[in-house]
């Protein structure tokens, strides 16, 4: 557990969202490199977070020798970057505030937290976060444990087919890269079917796109198609479709070349076709989906 000293006026923040579309380009870093990166990211050496942040990662080493250490999410507001320790998936960040240094675990909802370390970023499905003020004591047993939590927690959803059933069982089985293996079929059913099968942190986003997509056409056409949900209007074809790869979910506009903005991902041989690429460590940006998901479902759509 951490045990805080009383302080006056303390209080944390969140970081700002970052959007699906920007994928970070911080490259591994080795250990000696990565204490330099940390300690340029808080305001000067001698400072409380430099001190917090030298000590989190000593016990974040310690707890997975495996754990490699970078920075990410570097723009001209923060040079520096964000520094990230990850194994077969994020673990944590570690951000630092005015009033405290945040770490946030992007499993952190799927973990057992005896001890409660987890003090912030509570309500969503995915995250949890430990915000750390001056002057508290680092409860060290408790976060290795907890990082060693996390390491097994995204060894599991790396390797989906190892706890996928046999087809006799029933159970959907999980093909090349983690996509559900749903039979064709028009409704509702199916695509709840494929969301449900998404593994690890995939099926959180899966929902939270089916219900972007339901609230801003509530009259929606839904199916699956070769492993796949589909989206449409009545009598006008689809728009709009999504499916898991091992490292992102891949949401496709059939007619992307129409939407304003026109979505990233494309290629000459995808003709108007346009897609995003979504990965774990992006912040799904609720309102581009929707207008991208409102232009789309107002177009004619595709065929097979």
């Amino acid at each position: 557990m951490i045990e805080s000293k009383p302080k006056a006026g303390s209080s944390s923040r969140t970081s700002p969202p970052r959007k699906a579309a920007a994928k970070s380009s911080g490259k591994p870093a080795g250990k000696k490199a990565t204490s330099r990166v940390i300690s340029e990211s808080a305001p000067s050496q001698g400072d409380w977070r430099v001190e917090t942040l030298d000590e989190v990662r000593r016990i974040i080493l310690e707890a997975d020798p495996d754990i490699t250490e970078e920075r990410k999410w570097i723009k001209p507001s923060n040079p520096a970057g964000v520094p990230v320790w990850s194994h077969a998936g994020i673990i944590c960040t570690g951000e630092t505030y005015k009033q405290v240094v945040k770490l946030t675990f992007m499993r952190g909802a799927a973990l057992k937290d005896p001890r409660k370390l987890f003090n912030s970023s509570l309500e969503g499905n995915a995250r949890r976060a430990i915000d750390i003020s001056e002057g508290e004591k680092i409860d060290s047993k408790a976060l290795k444990a907890l990082i060693q939590a996390a390491v097994a927690e995204n060894l599991k959803a790396q390797n989906p087919k190892a706890k996928s059933p046999p087809k006799a069982s029933g159970k959907v089985v999980l093909l090349s890269g983690g996509n559900p293996q749903i039979a064709k079929a028009d409704g509702d059913a199916p695509v709840q079917a494929y969301i449900a099968a998404m593994p690890g942190w995939k099926s959180d986003l899966g929902k939270r796109l089916d219900e972007i997509i339901t609230r801003t056409v509530p009259n929606v056409r839904k199916a699956v198609k070769w492993n796949s949900p589909f989206y449409g209007s009545e009598g006008q074809g689809w728009f709009l479709s999504f499916h898991v790869l091992t490292r992102y979910v891949k949401v496709t506009f059939f007619d992307g070349m129409s939407l304003q903005p026109i979505p990233p991902g494309g290629t000459e041989k995808s003709k108007e076709a346009r897609w995003i690429d979504i990965y774990e460590e992006d912040e799904l940006d609720e309102a581009q989906m929707a207008k991208w998901v409102k232009q789309a479902a107002a177009l004619p759509g595709w065929t097979p």
